[in-house]
C-alpha cells in the first residue's frame, strides 16, 4: 500500500481555522535510548489531541468502530519537505482485520505467522471445548451423592453398633454377677457372635461402597489427568506461537535499526506486544521517512473488561507492552523539548528507586512504601520499581525481579539483568540461602526477647491477599525474632525470615500464636493505632554473587 495513501492532511480532523493557543504538554511518550542512555521524548500536545478529537467525531459515524472497544492513536508528522500529515491507528484487529484503508497496517511479522496462528488458534479452541466438557462430567456429582449415602449409612450403622456395644457390656455385667458355668459360657459365646456379626456387616457395607465408587473414583482420576495434560498442552501452545509472533515481528527505530520483539524482549511480554497502536504508528514512520511531531492515543467503544478505560479519554503509552519499547522506538529522533520542572533524568535514578548496588549481571534497590515490586494485573496498578527501571535505564527491557516485597514495605530489593543471574538468584531463595533481615516497630509490648515463630499459612482465594494460619490447609513459615528496642508503647523488632510465604511477618507479628501484636501501620491485620506507612523494612540482605562469586551483605538504613 503506498504510504501516501495513508498519510491524511489535517483540515480531514479539524477545522483550518484552528489556532493554537495553548502550548502545553500534558503526556510525554518517553524512554531511553539503549546505546547512548539519552531520554528521549515524543509529547501529547494540544494540536494532536484536536486531531484526536476530530478522528473520534468520524469514529462515531461509522458502526464499524462502535462495535468493541479499543485504543486508537494519530500520529502527526513531518513530510521531507515540511508539510505536516497525520496517520491513524488502531490496536489489534478491527472486526477481525488488520488492514483497511487509511489506517496504518500492522508490524511485518503478524502476515508470516498467520497460518500458524489459526492452527493454533483452533488447537486452543479445541482445547478449551474440551476442558468444557470433562469439566462438566456428570459422574462428579454422582460420585459425591453416593460418597455422602454411604457416609451417611456408614454413620448410622457406627451409632447403632456403638449403642449394641454398650448393652452387650452391660449384659455381661449381669451375666458374671447372676450366671455360671456352661450356661455362662454360651451365653457370652452369643454376644460375641452377635459382634463378629455387626463387624462383618461393616465390611460387607465398606466393600458395596469401594465396589461402587472406585469405578466413578478411577473416572474422575483419569479425567483430571487429562484436564492437567489439556492444561498442559494449551499454555506448551501458547507460549510457542507467542515466541513466534514475537521472532517474526519486526520493529525498525528512527536510527534505521530494525530488531525482533524476541531481540527486544529475552525475558518475553505479554501477548499482543507490537499490536498495540503507538509501535504501529512509530514504526511505519521510521520506515517512510517520516518526523513524528506528537502523538495521542484515545480509547473508542465500549468500556474494558476491567472498566478501566474509557470511551474518548487519552492514555499513555501502556505499562506491560508499550512503553518497554518507546527507548528503542523513539532512538534516532533529535528533540529540543526542554526537562520537566524536579525531573531526575539520570538512568540510574528511576523516580525515586534508587541503587544501593549495581553492576552489569545485577541491581539492588531502597524500594520505597507505597510502590509496587513489579506490576499488577490491571492498568491501575502497573506503576511499580520493575516497570519504573524498565522505562527508564538503557538496557530496562530485560530487568526482572529475583523476588518481591509487600507495596507497602520499604527495603532492599533484588533484579537481575540477564535470564543466567535471574535463573541463579532465584535458585538460591528458593534453597533458602539468602539471609534476609526486616525491622518492624509492632504496637504494643513484646514480652519475649526472642524466639522462633512457626505456623501454618494460608490464603483463602476468596479474600486475597489476606493470610491466615491454618493447620489443615497451611503452609509452613518459620521466623526468628529479636526485640532490639523499646519506645513507649512501641516495641522494635527485627525479623529473620528462613521462608517466604506472603505477608509472613505480618501474619507472625499480628497472630496471637506469634507475637500477638501488630505492626504499625497495618491495617490489614488489625492495627489501630495511627500511623503514616507499615512500619517494616527489609534492612539486609546477603548473598552470593552469582557471577563473582563472592558474598554480598547488602544494607539500608531504617527510615523510621
Amino acid at each position: 500500500m503506498p504510504y501516501t495513501v495513508l498519510l491524511h492532511v489535517l483540515s480531514d480532523f479539524m477545522n483550518s481555522n484552528y489556532v493554537v493557543s495553548d502550548l502545553s504538554v500534558s503526556y510525554y511518550y518517553e524512554g531511553y535510548c539503549p546505546q547512548s542512555g539519552e531520554i528521549l521524548r515524543l509529547p501529547r500536545t494540544p494540536i494532536v489531541e484536536a486531531i484526536a478529537y476530530g478522528l473520534m467525531q468520524h469514529l462515531a459515524k461509522n458502526d464499524l468502530h462502535n462495535r468493541e472497544g479499543k485504543m486508537y492513536g494519530v500520529l502527526l508528522v513531518e513530510l521531507p519537505t515540511g508539510e505536516q500529515r497525520v496517520l491513524k491507528a488502531f490496536s489489534g484487529l478491527l472486526n477481525g482485520y488488520g488492514i483497511f484503508d487509511g489506517w496504518v497496517p500492522p508490524i511485518p511479522g503478524r502476515s508470516q505467522v498467520a497460518l500458524e496462528e489459526a492452527r493454533t488458534l483452533a488447537q486452543l479452541d479445541a482445547i478449551k471445548q474440551e476442558l468444557i466438557t470433562l469439566k462438566q462430567l456428570t459422574e462428579r456429582q454422582q460420585y459425591e451423592m453416593l460418597l455422602r449415602d454411604f457416609e451417611l449409612q456408614l454413620q448410622q450403622m457406627s451409632d447403632r453398633h456403638r449403642h449394641c456395644k454398650h448393652q452387650r457390656q452391660e449384659k455381661r455385667q449381669l451375666l458374671y454377677e447372676t450366671v455360671t458355668g456352661e450356661a455362662l459360657t454360651i451365653a457370652l459365646e452369643q454376644l460375641d457372635a452377635e459382634s463378629c456379626l455387626h463387624g462383618i456387616e461393616r465390611r460387607q457395607l465398606k466393600r458395596q461402597q469401594n465396589e461402587v465408587l472406585q469405578p466413578l473414583k478411577q473416572l474422575i482420576t483419569a479425567t483430571d489427568e487429562r484436564m492437567r495434560e489439556l492444561k498442559q498442552q494449551r499454555k506448551a501452545l501458547s507460549q510457542q506461537l507467542q515466541a513466534q509472533m514475537h521472532a517474526a515481528y519486526s520493529l525498525t527505530n528512527f536510527s534505521g535499526q530494525s530488531l525482533s520483539l524476541q531481540q527486544l524482549t529475552p525475558f518475553g511480554m505479554p501477548t499482543g506486544t507490537g499490536d498495540c497502536c503507538a509501535p504501529k504508528l512509530l514504526h511505519y514512520a521510521a520506515t517512510h521517512s517520516l518526523k513524528p511531531l506528537a502523538m495521542a492515543e484515545f480509547w473508542w467503544g465500549a468500556s474494558s473488561v476491567n472498566q478501566d478505560k474509557v470511551q474518548g479519554e487519552f492514555y499513555g503509552a501502556c505499562a506491560e507492552r508499550c512503553q518497554p519499547l518507546m527507548g528503542f522506538l523513539l532512538s534516532g529522533l533529535k528533540s529540543n523539548l526542554p526537562h520537566r520542572e524536579g525531573e531526575v533524568l539520570s538512568p540510574s535514578h528511576a523516580r525515586g528507586v534508587i541503587p544501593i548496588y549495581e553492576d552489569e549481571w545485577l541491581i539492588a534497590v531502597n524500594k520505597p512504601p507505597g510502590l509496587l515490586s513489579v506490576p499488577g494485573r490491571y492498568s491501575d496498578r502497573q506503576d511499580s520499581v520493575v516497570s519504573r527501571l524498565r522505562n527508564l535505564l538503557p538496557d530496562g527491557m530485560v530487568l526482572a525481579a529475583v523476588h518481591r516485597l509487600d507495596q507497602e514495605t520499604s527495603g532492599i530489593l533484588l533484579l537481575a539483568r540477564d535470564r543466567q543471574t535471574h535463573r541463579q538468584l532465584s535458585r538460591q531463595f528458593q534453597q533458602r540461602q539468602i539471609y534476609k533481615v526486616y525491622e518492624a516497630v509492632v504496637s504494643g509490648s513484646v514480652t519475649t526477647a526472642q524466639g522462633v515463630i512457626e505456623l501454618p499459612l494460608w490464603g483463602d482465594p476468596q479474600n486475597r491477599p489476606y493470610q491466615q494460619v491454618d493447620w489443615q490447609r497451611g503452609k509452613p513459615s518459620l521466623t526468628h525474632f529479636r526485640v532490639i528496642g523499646k519506645e513507649g508503647d512501641y516495641t522494635r523488632v527485627e525479623f529473620i525470615p528462613f521462608t517466604g510465604r506472603t505477608h509472613q511477618l505480618r501474619v507472625h507479628a499480628a497472630n496471637s500464636q506469634g507475637l500477638g501484636v501488630t505492626i504499625l501501620g497495618d491495617r490489614l491485620y488489625g492495627c489501630d493505632a495511627v500511623a503514616g506507612r507499615l512500619h517494616l523494612h527489609a534492612r539486609e540482605l546477603r548473598f552470593e554473587h552469582p557471577q563473582l562469586g563472592q558474598t554480598l551483605h547488602l544494607r539500608t538504613k531504617t527510615p523510621f
